[in-house]
């Protein structure tokens, strides 16, 4: 991995925090394109299989994991479960226009189907026998809106009375009450068993509902499978939010859908709180959809678009996510690029301080539910914010296995680097999503002490830090039957 040296780190502190997640697609899929979309800041590629078959999904990961390999670069890989959610059949490359007042055929899906301004091929052809004349459906984000005029068996004839550009395989949705198929659906629970079969490092799991949704999901796994992402998006979820966050290992605010299946009014306050708690509980939160929604097609952002990339910041959100902007955009790169100019200048304003004293009044997890090492961990990651945040170290050193002990630190948004030493390329790959946190490879240790020595060594070596400098070195013992983060050192650097 290409690191910074030690004359170029005054620099790099400044560098953005806020991790970017973007989405792969016809737009992005071969190597120069990824390539300058990891310069210009992609630290997590995501794989919608709702838009590609799991063959497909499986070359873009490899690709990614090549070319990221060739330009040294850590780059996680996110891939996203359809989940029952309705769509159409593939629009042509380049979208159509379905305009006010025209009326366009809803019919069942057939093999390699396609859509387009007059005939809307649907994949879950069950769901149109039970439209009924009048019954509103809306394609994508809701952007498009149509009105059922006639159902013919399973086709239906409906009048477009809110006009929009219909590009890729957009859901379908329904009036409230006509699908309700659980999730993750059998077809997910297949692609996850895929998934984890070819190392991906994360796997989002739509329309979750309840924490059992989440716990199928891992039943599916074996021990050490994937990250698993519950994705927020339906009001149930909202309702049980803590629940769903205590059992994930990351969650994604997931705000198209959420504004269809709850009031639009309440989003930007069930964002706050999506927020706010995912961080709490140490887990990295992926704020998504419609960022930067204009470059889909234009070479600038809009106004509010910069703003509500500002505010995701503000809220403390772990991640940004591009969508369209990149899997089917005119410039991937720049979206990227502008994306990472946005958040940067976005987080010079952050309140870290602020931020960390209030979380550290916070119960995070309840004492009688969370485990003894869960309850460990977050008192010395707080104690480890406080004496780094006193003792003014230059940087705090993570070390851990699994990448809990760093997400734990992370979540207090210190002001001085984030370093987290591990011997597991996986979890290197999985803290790129983590706010904050720079993972670093190193080898294993049996004891504390060398764990402590060998991972100073090494962030001194990649040139985070410099002889004579303090750091905080978070680590646990390495032989303890119930690995917590039970030790605390603030070390000079020799």
């Amino acid at each position: 991995m290409s690191r910074p040296t030690s004359l170029e780190r005054s620099s790099d502190e400044a560098r953005r925090r806020t991790k970017i997640v973007a989405t792969v697609g016809p737009a992005c899929q071969d190597a120069p394109t990824l390539r300058a979309m990891i310069a210009a800041g992609m630290d997590v590629a995501r794989l919608s299989l709702a838009h590609a078959t799991l063959d497909d999904t499986l070359q873009r990961l490899q690709l990614i994991r090549s070319v990221a390999e060739s330009e040294g670069a850590v780059v996680g890989v996110l891939a996203d479960l359809p989940g029952p959610k309705v769509r159409t059949s593939p629009f042509p490359p380049d979208g159509v226009h379905l305009a006010d007042g025209s009326v366009v055929e809803l019919a069942p899906a057939d093999g390699d189907d396609t859509s387009n301004e007059r005939r809307i091929a649907v994949d879950l052809p069950a769901v149109l026998e039970n439209l009924e004349p009048g019954d509103r459906v809306a394609l994508g984000d809701g952007a498009i809106e149509l009105v059922v005029h006639d159902v013919d068996g399973r086709r239906a004839l409906a009048g477009v009375v809110a006009s929009g550009w219909a590009q890729g395989r957009p859901g379908v949705i329904l009036p409230a009450g006509r699908l309700a198929a659980a999730s993750p659906t059998d077809v997910d629970l297949r692609l996850l068993r895929a998934l984890a079969g070819a190392e991906v490092d994360a796997v989002a799991v739509s329309f979750v509902r309840s924490p059992s949704d989440i716990t199928r999901a891992r039943d599916a796994l074996d021990e050490a499978g994937p990250m698993l992402v519950a994705k927020i998006e339906t009001q149930e979820a909202v309702d049980s939010l803590e629940e769903v966050i205590a059992v994930a290992d990351g969650v994604m605010v997931a705000r198209g859908d959420l504004g269809i299946r709850c009031a639009l009014e309440d989003v930007p306050h069930y964002q706050k709180r999506i927020i706010r708690t995912g961080v709490a509980y140490g887990r990295p939160v992926i704020t998504a959809t419609q960022m930067l929604e204009s470059m889909v097609r234009a070479p600038e952002p809009t106004r509010a678009e910069v703003s509500d990339i500002a505010n995701a910041v503000f809220d403390g959100t772990s991640a940004l996510m591009l969508s369209a902007e990149t899997a089917i955009g005119h410039d991937p790169v720049n979206a990227v690029r502008t994306m990472g100019r946005v958040a940067e200048r976005a987080e010079r304003e952050f309140d870290y301080l602020t931020w960390g004293r209030n979380l550290g009044r916070q119960q995070t997890v309840e004492a009688h539910r969370a485990p003894a090492p869960v309850r460990i961990t977050a008192a010395i990651s707080a104690a480890a914010w406080r004496a780094a945040t006193d003792a003014d170290v230059v940087a705090i050193i993570a070390c851990t296995n699994s990448g809990d002990t760093a997400r734990a630190i992370s979540r207090f948004r210190p002001t001085m680097p984030v370093v987290a030493a591990t011997p597991s390329m996986r979890t290197v790959r999985q803290l790129a999503m983590a706010w904050g946190v720079t993972p670093i490879p190193t080898g294993h240790h049996g004891t504390t002490d060398d764990i402590v020595w060998f991972a100073v060594q090494a962030t001194a070596a990649a040139g985070y830090v410099r002889s004579g400098e303090l750091v905080a070195v978070l680590v646990g013992s390495p032989t303890d039957p119930e690995p917590a983060t039970d030790t605390l050192r603030l070390v000079r650097v020799r």
